[in-house]
């Protein structure tokens, strides 16, 4: 064989080489792409089931934060010891029963006594039973019965119903419900532990549809028409069901009240419930298309950094190369607008309004219009640019004493409808719903300007400050 066929066998040789092993390369790739996807089947079939953690996220904190206080987060204080007249039992004596010290056998001489305290319950906390004699008269002419009356008393609590709980004991009950989360059927056997109290589930469930309709209706919307006239709202949305349809958690924070409401669609109808499109103050929202809607275009918004940050992120990771030069461009100086409105509320920023409008500036330059190669680059620029056309990006900046760059305060108080939702089955009915609503937002409100019994509060819910006249 010539020269020039076992140099073309040889270059076949070596092209038949790299073929095969671009083909183990890539069969790699695929064998390892199958494992994901069959893990992520097993996973996908298994949250089908029960499971023990169903909401857990599968993926372990490599550095989690140890329990107790945070460092320089407060200072630490011992227990204070109560006052004098808070102790209800005689003082118990305690002698020292060595003769000698334990440690070196020396003689021990008396030094000042030193007095401790245990508080605890007492084995069984006895209700306050109140009983009334009710005089009872009959008209000699029409037969009518007329019974005696007192505020304590009401008019028709004679015969199977003449024996009734009080107050407390409901507002106790609604507390450990719509505040603390406990199930509404768990509620009875905490009071009958605690206090010896029986009471039904369903005598609870009346008791608060009823208030619903009545006094604390009327509070819950007092507190709905004073969102409107509030200088700024922080607000968010959440899941929920109402008899086993899809529904939505949708609150309303600001700094005098919260406010909660359960619709079963969440548009920019239902925001205008209480956002209307003339609101004079500054909604901080998330990305969601109901604040985007044309009947809220008049409203001041700024739109939540940390939902953009996210966005970016995603973006981000995505890229190699030089497509990822916008997106980090974008979270450097997202990232300089927040740092810098947050060394202003500390007073670390003695040329705030200077370098706001640098930042302002370049976030603009950034954002202008144009044509970008990377589909996902301009994906963002068209949706955080048209934000920032709007004046809904760097609004923080122009009112910092006022506005914060993120609704995590929305998110916060929707956390524990978050938690409630996980144990309980969310809402029968719409009266159930429209319970919820008025007795978490008439105790989140009562939470910011409380500093006693909440159970006191409670029943006093028109003592609630009264909103600002105007925003």
């Amino acid at each position: 064989m010539s020269a020039e066929g076992y140099s073309s066998i040889g270059k076949r040789i070596e092209e038949l080489e790299r073929e095969n092993q671009r083909l183990r390369t890539e069969l790699e790739r695929a064998i390892a792409e199958i494992e994901r996807l069959k893990k992520a089947l097993e996973e996908a079939l298994r949250s089908g089931r029960r499971q023990a953690a169903p909401y857990s996220t599968g993926k372990r904190t490599a550095h989690p934060k140890p329990p107790g206080r945070k460092a320089r987060q407060g200072v630490f204080r011992h227990r204070q010891a109560p006052p004098e007249e808070a102790v209800t039992e005689p003082i118990v004596e305690v002698p020292v029963e060595a003769i000698q010290c334990p440690a070196c056998g020396g003689p021990l001489e008396a030094q000042a006594p030193e007095v401790v305290t245990v508080t605890d319950l007492p084995e069984r906390v006895q209700p306050k039973v109140t009983a009334y004699q009710v005089a009872v008269g009959r008209c000699r002419q029409c037969k009518r019965v007329v019974r005696g009356r007192h505020p304590a008393v009401a008019a028709d609590q004679y015969g199977a119903t003449a024996h009734r709980l009080g107050p407390r004991v409901k507002a106790a009950a609604h507390l450990l419900h719509y505040q603390m989360g406990v199930p509404q059927r768990k509620v009875p056997a905490i009071l009958k532990e605690l206090t010896g109290i029986e009471v039904t589930q369903s005598a609870l469930t009346q008791d608060a549809l009823k208030q619903a309709e009545g006094v604390l209706g009327e509070v819950y919307q007092q507190l709905r028409d004073g969102v409107r006239r509030a200088p700024v709202v922080y607000t968010d949305d959440t899941g929920w069901r109402k008899h086993g349809e899809a529904a939505h958690v949708m609150v309303f924070d600001t700094p005098q009240a919260t406010v909660y409401q359960i619709r079963d669609q969440h548009r920019n109808e239902e925001v205008r419930e209480l956002i209307p499109s003339d609101y004079g103050g500054v909604m901080v929202t998330d990305r969601g298309k109901s604040y985007d809607a044309e009947a809220l275009e008049g409203v001041q918004q700024q739109k939540c950094l940390d939902h953009l940050k996210r966005n970016i992120k995603a973006v981000v990771e995505s890229k190699q190369g030089r497509a990822l030069w916008f997106g980090r461009m974008l979270q450097d100086l997202l990232w300089q607008a927040r740092q810098l409105w947050r060394d202003y509320r500390t007073g670390k920023a003695p040329n705030f309004s200077a370098e706001a409008e640098r930042i302002e500036q370049e976030i603009t330059h950034h954002l202008r219009p144009r044509f970008l190669t990377d589909p996902d680059n301009q994906r963002l620029l068209n949706g955080i640019g048209l934000q920032n056309d709007r004046g809904r990006l760097l609004l923080f900046l122009h009112q910092p004493d006022l506005v914060e760059p993120t609704n995590n305060r929305g998110e916060r108080t929707l956390r524990y409808i978050v938690i409630m939702r996980k144990v309980s089955h969310c809402s029968k009915n719409q009266r159930g719903a429209e319970a919820l609503a008025a007795f978490a937002s008439v105790l989140q409100t009562l939470r910011k300007h409380t500093q006693g019994s909440m159970i006191n509060a409670l029943l006093s819910p028109a003592l609630l400050p009264r909103p600002a006249p105007s925003c």
